[in-house]
Order: C-alpha cells, then structure tokens, then sequence
C-alpha cells in the first residue's frame, strides 16, 4: 500500500510513518520545510517533498493519506484521514496504554516502554520525542498486543483514542488558541476518560487539583482509578535511582510504576528499568560538561518551563545558570502571558535571554501577532536578569560571557535547539 503523510516533518506524524515503513509499505510525505526529522526519514527509505500540497490532489495519487491535526482540513475519507483519526483505530486493535497531561506526557510513556520491554511484552511505541534506546527514534515497533502512545490532547487529537489504560500526568491551562480556556481543557480531559471501558483503569496524579477535578463521575463508568503522589514512600527511592533530575521526573516515575504494578509487573523489573532511563532528545538533555555544561531542553509552556529551570537548580545548586529560551507560537505566548511572567520573574537561575517568538507557520492569528512580543514578555517580567535578544545576537553575545557560565540551557519547542549545534565542540568526521 502507498501511504503518504502530509505534515511529516511532525513528531508524531512522523513517528506513525515509521510505523507503516516498518509493517512493510511505500511510505512517502511533504512538509513545508526540511528538519532534523525530515533529513532522518529519508534516510530510512522515505520519500519526502518540501511545499504545500493540496490533500484531494494527493488522493488520487496514494492508497492513503494521512495528515497532520495542525492542518486545517475537514474532508476526511476512506482515503484521507487525519493522524489522530488514524492512531484512533490502532488504539482499538491493540492493548492500549495512553499517556496524556499537560506536562510529562514524553517521559512518562518513555518510561512505561522501556518497563514493558524490560519485562518482556515487547509493545509498539508511539511517542513525541526521540530515545536512545530506540536508535534515536520516535517510534518502536513491537510483535505484541500492547501499543503505547503519547496521547496529545491539542484539537481534542485524544479523543480519538480507545486506550485500556490512561494516565493523566497533571492538567495546566495550554493550546488556549484552541480551547480558549481552562474550563474547556479540563471538560476536555473529562470526555477523554469517559473512552475507558468498565474493564479499563484511570491512573491519575493526586496532587494535581485540576486532574482530581477530573474523576467526578468517573465511579459511574466502572473499571479502577488509581492513584499516585509525591507523598508515597517509593517517591524517595526514585529520587535517588533517576539519572534525569527534578521533581517532575519522579512524578513520572511514579506513573510509569503505576501501570506497571497494573499489569502484575514485578517492582524488581521496574526499578532497574527507571534507574537505567538516559533521558530523551530535548528533554533535559545533557550535550556536554566541558567548557560549561550545555542542555537542550523542550520546555514549551510555563509549567514545563520552570520544572526544567527548577531541575537544574537542584542539580547544580552553587554553578552560574544561564537560560536562552524562545517562547514557541504567538498565540501560546498570549493565552499565557501573565503565566510566563510569573515563571520568569522566580526562576532560580542566574540570567535568561528571552529571543524572538517561534512562528508556527499557518497557526498564528494576525491580530495576536500584532500585540505580542519578546519585548513585552521581559518589559512586563521587570528583572535585571531577565532580557531581551533578537536571534542573530544571541550567539556573540554569549560567546563573549562564556567565562561567566557554567550551565547554558538552550529551551523552547522551536528551531532554538540549533543554537547547540554552533555552541558544541566540532567533530571530525
């Protein structure tokens, strides 16, 4: 079957082609501009085109066509259908486990797979970020029943999912351009669980007061919810076993080790397996220690933002931090303004330059646009650590305080993590 996938260049559209390449068929796709992720696919036998692409011109052309949710197009078929249409229906061939939150989703289903491997159910793995043990992909394919995905809750792409277990690691305002706000995203998140049938199981962080808000009704719909927090004794043990830093990777731990304990998997297993995780690509990614250690981190939202900053505090409590962040989209940066300042104003670090906002092609509203900036983010922060550099100054800039810093972290779901390949040490080839 010829399949082509339009958006591809998206990590998780991206993850599904792989997934199709594998299982034996002709895979192609176009993005509007090359990437990392591109140039990987077609290195593994992808054909891939850069440009726009009408979606019914397409049609005629594959088998199937699959597209990305962040394409605004409303004519689905029995040959055109959209990526959260199309993992839908895997979700109900398979055992699902579905990993779904404002923040964590990446490491938390990361960490769930690489338990089950360990113990031998061997899973198909859809997920938002790359892993080393999967050969720096973003995809696994297994030879079980059990698929586990990274299940996004932006254009409501989770409600396509049938999952038998769904986590929901923590739920904080985001997508507003979406959802418009928090009440929607949390009604949002309500519907979703409703997908659970009465054999399934719900396992929910209990310190997060919007995810508790959640479970009202849920007794009605039969199957378990469990339960995890910060305050039960194996937080402590996870603490010290995890090579990623910070609190939110040990509530991710916890509800990896939550679904584990559901599947009658033995703690012995899951311990080895959390205390062996390396981390994922721009998730807190540790590049190099030497002249300064640099890290590459996603952090695209206030909540994921400040968790990575916190993190690096407590890893490295008495080095000089520096912070390059760019905030990703125009209209995240407004729905979230005063939640950005907030962040910015306690982060425990010693400077962040604030570049300009990530334009995601085709998504931003005009009139948004206008009204928002960089500028105004550090003009409302107010802090003398706090500034402000346009893109092309960033670089000169900290190439002539490199004697001042010890940590530089590089963050933002943009093209800002190119900034470490001019920062890291040449490599012969």
């Amino acid at each position: 079957m010829r399949v082509h996938f339009v958006g591809i260049g998206g990590i998780g559209v991206s993850a599904l082609a792989q997934y199709y390449l594998a299982k034996g068929h002709e895979v192609s796709g176009s993005d509007l501009v090359y990437s990392e992720i591109t140039d990987s696919l077609k290195k593994k036998g992808v054909k891939v085109y850069i440009g726009k692409e009408n979606l019914e011109d397409s049609a005629k052309r594959f088998d199937l066509v699959i597209y990305s949710p962040a394409i605004n197009y409303g004519g689905e078929t029995s040959i055109v259908k959209s990526y959260p249409e199309t993992l839908g229906e895997l979700t109900k061939k398979h055992f699902t486990i579905a990993v779904s939150g404002t923040s964590g989703k990446s490491t938390t289903t990361a960490m769930i797979s690489l338990i089950l491997i360990k113990a031998g159910f061997d899973p198909t793995v859809i997920i938002g970020t790359k892993l080393k043990e999967f050969g720096d992909s973003n995809c696994r394919v297994g030879n079980s029943e059990y698929l586990i995905i990274e299940a996004d809750e932006h254009f409501g792409s989770f409600l396509n999912y049938w999952p038998k277990i769904i986590v929901i690691t923590n739920i904080e305002a985001d997508h507003l351009d979406y959802y418009k706000n928090l009440k929607n995203y949390i009604l949002s998140f309500k519907k979703y669980i409703g997908h659970l049938q009465k054999e399934g199981i719900l396992i929910v962080n209990n310190d997060d007061k919007n995810t508790r808000e959640i479970l009202g009704g849920r007794t009605s719909l039969g199957g378990s919810t469990s339960t995890y927090s910060l305050g039960q004794s194996e937080a402590e043990k996870l603490k010290k076993i995890l090579k990623v830093p910070g609190e939110h990777n040990v509530y991710d731990a916890l509800a990896a080790l939550a679904v584990a304990r559901s599947l009658k998997i033995p703690d012995k297993v899951s311990f080895k397996a959390l205390s062996e995780y390396k981390g994922a690509w721009r998730r807190f990614e540790i590049l190099q220690l030497k002249p300064f250690i640099l890290v590459s981190d996603y952090g695209h939202n206030p909540a994921k933002a400040i968790a990575a900053l916190k993190a690096a505090r407590e890893k490295w409590p008495k080095k000089e931090i520096w912070c390059v962040y760019q905030p990703h989209q125009y209209q995240r940066t407004h729905y979230l303004f005063d939640e950005f300042v907030k962040i910015f104003r306690k982060a425990p670090t010693d400077k962040i330059i604030i570049t300009d906002i990530y334009d995601v092609a085709g998504r931003e509203e005009r009139e948004i646009k206008k009204g928002i900036s960089s500028q105004k983010l550090v003009e409302a922060v107010s802090r003398k650590n706090v500034m402000y550099l346009p893109n092309k100054e960033i670089l000169p800039f900290l190439k002539k305080n490199f004697g001042q810093i010890e940590v530089l972290i590089i963050m933002g779901a943009g093209n800002i993590y190119k900034l470490c390949e001019y920062l890291l040490p040449k490599r012969s080839k």
